[in-house]
Formats: structure tokens, sequence, C-alpha cells
């Protein structure tokens, strides 16, 4: 039987910015965000016909691993708010985050600063995807004392994700105990863990 050599990082990201593609229908995983966002304890506050729409009452939000439809693109009344990614998507991915005054920084999680403190930081779907989660939480702890978080555990290694994460890793890693739940619910579907952590 053959065996299938290992992918590399840069194997993963080329994955990843094949799936994203152009960025030109994103329906999908922006529906699954109404589903994260619920969970990560984000109010839904639609003005007139405008949803979802997350009041963040004058806070700073840092999101890691936002990709290029953060859900602070579905946000008001925010202070300094900033993605962090490190695929290289469509150019006009960088226009819309300009327009809606979010600063886009292409870069790893891991290490990544800007030696500012937020109010809150964001991860959702994001540590199957990145080097080392553990790192990525670090980087979290540096700049926010509120983490909110939306993971899926217990699925297998492959393209795009080249880690399986478990709930009692995350709780060790947060020191913590995040919520379990088996879901199946605006494309969400599988073992999820999330919470909101003080750092």
């Amino acid at each position: 039987m053959a065996t299938v050599a290992p992918m590399s990082w840069e194997d993963h990201q080329a994955w990843e910015r094949e799936w994203w593609g152009e960025c030109l229908n994103t329906f999908g995983e922006e529906t699954k965000q109404i589903t994260y966002a619920h969970r990560m304890g984000l109010l839904n506050k639609p003005v007139w016909e405008t949803w979802p729409l997350y009041d963040l009452d004058g806070d700073s939000i840092l999101d890691l691993g936002g990709g290029p439809v953060s859900m602070l693109l579905k946000t008001i009344n925010g202070d300094l708010k900033t993605v962090v990614d490190p695929c290289y998507y469509p150019s006009w991915v960088a226009d819309r985050y300009d327009v809606a005054r979010i600063e886009y920084v292409v870069s790893p999680a891991e290490g990544w600063s800007n030696h500012t403190e937020y109010d809150e930081c964001w991860i959702y779907n994001v540590l199957q995807h990145v080097q080392d989660p553990q790192a990525v939480l670090d980087t979290a702890r540096r700049h926010a004392p509120v983490l909110r978080l939306f993971e899926w555990v217990d699925v297998p290694v492959c393209p795009g994700h080249p880690h399986t994460l478990r709930a009692w890793q995350l709780d060790e890693w947060l020191n913590a105990e995040g919520t379990v739940e088996q879901m199946n619910e605006n494309g969400c579907v599988g073992n999820a863990y999330y919470g909101e952590f003080t750092l």
C-alpha cells in the first residue's frame, strides 16, 4: 500500500488559497458565521433589513485568521478593528476591508504583534489551519483580555487542515473549560468547541 507524503505548510496554504478561489461566492462560509457568532456570545441586532449585524459598543477587536469575509464586516460601532490572515486573496478583498475601515494584515498569527491591546480577540474555524495552534492563542493573550472562540474538534487531518483539535487540548491551552456541542445547522456539521474566555 502506498503511503501519502505529509503536506508542507506551504502546500496547505496553497490548497486554502485555491479553495477560496476568487472569493466570489462565500455564502456558505458566511452562513456558518451566524452559528459561530451566536455560540461566541455575539448579539445580532439587525438595523432595518441589514443582518446579521453585531454592535461592538465601542470595543476594539482583533480577528485572528478572519480570512476574506471576516465577521468584522458585519459589525457597527467598533473602535480599532484588525484582521490578521496569512493567505493572499484577490486584491479587492483588501479594498473591501479598507472601505470598511478594517485594518487588514497578511501574516501568520503565530508571533505577530502590532503592540496594541484590543478589548477582544476573535478566533473562529482557524486553529485547524495554522502552523501552531498554541502560538496563535499566545498571540491572542498578548493582545486582548477576552477571547471569543469557535473551533471544530475531532476532525481528521486533511488538506488545508494540518491539525486535529481535541476539546481537552483546548481546555488545557486556555486553562478553562469550553462548551462542546454536536451540531448540524447553517452548514455547521460536526463537534464544535466554543466559548468566551478570559485570557
